[in-house]
């Protein structure tokens, strides 16, 4: 092939593969839709609130899988799939803990793949390194001024540590994604950040929020899509680098 039909070809590829990609997240959007539409999760819990609670990261979780094979279990797909564990745990309240946990284990997985070679990133400059910073102190801050309420939680005992370690699993999870420099899963791990701030704030009776459900719901599904978007992104780039070294080979 020349240039120019390699160029044509290659825009072609794109095309079909964003298409592809679009009726990917069909079952994400008409999920989403059936989620907010019902608005079950508000209602007494149950199998089906949780199911249809879950369902949007579900099809997240199928997303990854697609692109990424096997290997994604251990990274953006692993993650996407603990947070819909965690989802079902958070419809009955008195397995907030175990919510928590599986999402803390969600940002690990999250953030073992922002360190992989597919993320490698260049030296980090110095307004990245203000934003690492603007991040920790962030998380360092709202941990500080969250203590006293969490205190006055009859579980206080295991709130105060659970949270702490929670936040700090966060941060380091957003830190990893602006390192990568890619703009949706920075925006998605900051958005992710946000949604988490809002149940914090509301939870623990911090402050009241009108329509808090729908901010937390709607930043959260927007984060783990932008995540996910990324992740995907990230895996057809690097298999267009592979097929560009094959033919130059």
């Amino acid at each position: 092939m020349d240039i120019l039909e390699t160029s044509a070809y290659d825009r072609k590829q794109r095309r079909n593969t964003w298409c592809v990609l679009f009726l990917h997240l069909l079952p994400f959007f008409a999920s989403c839709t059936i989620y907010f539409y019902l608005w079950i999760p508000d209602s007494a819990p149950s199998l089906l609130a949780a199911g249809i609670k879950a369902a949007p990261i579900l099809s997240l979780v199928f997303l990854a899988f697609s692109y990424n094979g096997g290997r994604s279990l251990m990274g953006v797909a692993g993650g996407l799939l603990l947070s819909a564990g965690g989802d079902v745990c958070l419809i009955w309240p008195e397995l907030f803990i175990h919510g928590m946990g599986c999402f803390a284990l969600a940002h690990l997985l999250y953030s073992v793949t922002f360190l992989s070679s597919r993320y490698s990133a260049t030296s980090s400059s110095y307004s990245f390194f203000f934003l690492y910073l603007v991040l920790w102190l962030i998380g360092g801050g709202l941990y500080v001024y969250l203590v006293p309420f969490l205190r006055l939680d009859p579980e206080a005992d295991v709130l105060v540590p659970a949270i702490g370690g929670y936040v700090l699993l966060i941060v380091i999870m957003a830190t990893l994604a602006a390192r990568t420099r890619r703009p949706l899963i920075l925006l998605g791990s900051l958005v992710f950040m946000a949604s988490d701030l809002t149940i914090a704030l509301t939870k623990f009776n911090v402050i009241d929020i009108e329509h808090e459900r729908h901010i937390i719901m709607t930043t959260y599904y927007l984060a783990q899509l932008m995540i996910a978007l990324g992740d995907v992104k990230a895996v057809l780039e690097e298999d267009a680098d592979d097929i560009h070294k094959w033919k130059r080979s």
